[in-house]
């Protein structure tokens, strides 16, 4: 039977369609951030390929697995741990870590999620066993700073506050990276770093630490407020003890004055007088009768009084 032209042209094109795909499948890509595997029946053949560009495999029997070259990070889940002074606390921690052995690391747990779950046994083993080796305050501190009313005074009181730590939380870190980097080359990775997050107390304990901070808040409130009215009550004694003495100068100054004029008054008035004793009596008596007569007013006198001589004279 002879083929048409049109079907000759369609095998070409299904032909030609078949050749892209095996080429397509015959060829992988290395990029700067990638490694890969090749596993041919779900076996590994060969090392890790790390040199980036486009490289070739047997299609569809062999599999290009790819692998991170890059830092991963790791974060843990809080776990419950006894410190060595019998103080039960959550531990958070945190890790950055890369693959450094594709090979192997396909070999043991074959991809990012069981890497994550052997990181999780190897570091969390590894803080437990530390954090059980020291006491809560070599924990939580890193330095022997002054001591803050901050989030440590939730899990420390201050009596453990004023104690002088010996190792503290960062060499802690230390010692949980040296003891977890060698184990984690096993299954082909290199650990960076390892970062304790967050500390805290059990719900339980929390509460009562959160109950002694608020009356550790309150005492010293209360220790403020006293001081705060003790040197007000001095500040008010200074104002009084300041405006009696300014009152006092005010009122001495005042009678000075005051007896300075007193005594220009009466020199006044015995000059006046010794020039023209009776015209001095006249004006003083009218004053008299001017500040204590008036329509109100009566007086029993006598008509020889002395009072009155200067009226009887008028009269005359």
């Amino acid at each position: 039977m002879t083929m048409t032209k049109q079907t000759i042209q369609i095998l070409i094109v299904v032909a030609a369609f078949l050749v892209l795909f095996i080429l397509f499948n015959a060829f992988y890509i290395v990029s700067e951030t990638n490694q890969v595997i090749i596993t041919q029946f779900g076996d590994p053949i060969g090392g890790a390929i790390t040199t980036p560009g486009l490289h070739i495999k047997v299609p569809f029997i062999q599999i290009a697995n790819y692998f991170e070259k890059r830092w991963l990070e790791w974060d843990g889940d809080a776990n419950e741990i006894p410190t060595k002074d019998k103080k039960y606390i959550w531990v958070d921690t945190y890790a950055r870590w890369r693959i450094i052995d594709p090979l192997v690391f396909f070999q043991r747990v074959r991809d990012e999620r069981g890497a994550h779950s052997r990181i999780d046994d190897i570091i969390d083993g590894e803080t437990r066993n530390a954090i059980a080796n020291f006491d809560l305050i070599e924990i939580v501190r890193s330095t022997n700073r002054e001591f803050e009313m901050t989030e440590e005074a939730v899990i420390l009181d201050l009596a453990s506050a004023i104690v002088k730590i010996q190792i503290g939380r960062e060499r802690i870190a230390q010692i949980i990276l040296e003891k977890s980097s060698k184990t984690t080359p096993e299954i082909g990775v290199e650990l960076k770093d390892v970062k304790i997050k967050r500390i805290n107390y059990v719900d339980e304990v929390e509460r009562k630490q959160f109950d002694r901070m608020i009356s550790e808040r309150q005492r010293i409130a209360s220790k403020y407020r006293s001081e705060g009215d003790g040197k007000s009550a001095e500040i008010r004694g200074q104002k009084e003890k300041e405006l009696l003495k300014i009152t006092s100068e005010a009122y001495r100054t005042a009678q000075e004055v005051k007896g300075k004029a007193d005594a220009e008054a009466t020199a006044i008035y015995a000059d006046a007088y010794n020039r023209d004793p009776e015209f001095y009596q006249f004006m003083k008596t009218l004053e008299v009768y001017r500040n204590i007569m008036d329509k109100e007013t009566w007086l029993l006198l006598s008509t020889d009084a002395e009072f009155l001589k200067y009226l009887k004279s008028y009269r005359k």
